[in-house]
């Protein structure tokens, strides 16, 4: 069935979003990921986001008391169940860290075929249904180590900002779940939709792996000139369009020559360098998702010469084009 628009302007239907709201859940925790969602939706990516508990009522770490939260669902293929952090306590013998319901359901989502996330803290709950054993993840700093001890079959990470192993996500602390959720909105709908959310909140998306690598659609972004916002956004959705840099200053009401001083001062590179690295970009992933020849890449991104755009793509990525490639990491 088609999505449909309801009356907010939002999009019916898309991936579900089930919100596991723990006791004294953080509150950055639970609405900076949410917000991500939130902002994605209004631009069509059509999630649903629902909050559910083990109580109809839960207080978070900051004493803010959350109700209305929905009974835990079941779920399966397509849903994600998102695990925001909360304040832990040392283990006591008559309390477990995680409620033993919230574990079962827990396994049983990942079982019926569900993706987990967690942030920060949120980790502990995947550790204690054991979906973390001979998976790479990681969580807040302070608590490595404690994870380290407490799960010796999982391989937690450190210095990175978030991990992705198979259908299991895991971030570092507090606001590293921005980073999470915007990554996890680039794999459903690509790194333009993506960029715009990000501009929207004012952050910018680092890749899991090296933790430092940062998208090309979303580098740069996070200025105040208002002329070279513009400029950026033109490129971004007119990666084909061969563009002039008259035709780039008119976007941006500037001179030809106000124009690139503006860039070069603000990011650092001139339009048409911004440019080259936005459509290497896209073409890293048409030719990692997509059955299209080079030649049709090539093409797609706004590259007249197939060979030309061979010798710019080895030099940026190390190793020419191919059409059964994986994209760069």
């Amino acid at each position: 069935m088609d999505d449909a628009v309801d009356g907010g302007g939002r999009m019916a239907g898309g991936r579900r979003i089930v919100v596991l709201v723990l006791p004294e859940v953080n509150l950055l925790d639970l609405g900076g990921p949410v917000q991500v969602f939130d902002a994605a939706t209004y631009r069509g990516a059509g999630y649903r986001v629902e909050y559910v508990a083990d109580s109809p009522e839960v207080t978070s770490a900051q004493g803010l008391r959350l109700g209305g939260c929905g009974p835990l669902p079941e779920t399966g293929p397509g849903d994600l169940v998102l695990i925001p952090g909360p304040r832990l306590r040392a283990p006591e013998p008559d309390r477990p860290l995680v409620a033993e319901t919230v574990v079962r359901w827990l396994r049983a989502a990942c079982h019926a075929g569900a993706r987990v996330a967690s942030v920060c803290s949120g980790a502990v709950a995947l550790g204690e249904a054991g979906l973390l054993d001979g998976r790479r993840c990681t969580t807040h700093w302070s608590l490595i180590d404690p994870m380290r001890r407490r799960y010796p079959a999982a391989h937690v990470q450190d210095a990175v900002l978030y991990v992705h192993d198979g259908p299991v996500s895991t971030s570092a602390g507090i606001s590293a779940g921005i980073d999470l959720a915007l990554s996890l909105v680039e794999r459903d709908h690509g790194p333009m939709l993506t960029a715009a959310v990000a501009r929207e909140l004012v952050v910018y998306l680092r890749r899991a792996g090296s933790g430092e690598q940062v998208s090309p659609f979303l580098e740069h972004r996070a200025h105040l000139n208002s002329a070279v916002h513009r400029v950026q956004d033109h490129l971004a959705q007119n990666l084909d369009v061969q563009h002039t840099l008259a035709g780039l200053a008119a976007v941006a009401h500037l001179s030809p020559r106000g124009l690139s001083r503006a860039f070069t001062t603000t990011i650092g590179i001139t339009p048409l360098e911004y440019q080259q690295r936005l459509r290497l970009e896209l073409a890293a992933t048409l030719l990692a998702e997509t059955s299209l020849t080079v030649e049709a890449v090539a093409a797609r991104c706004g590259f007249r010469d197939a060979r030309h755009f061979r010798r710019l793509f080895g030099a940026r990525y190390g190793a020419p084009p191919s059409a059964s490639r994986r994209k760069p990491a």
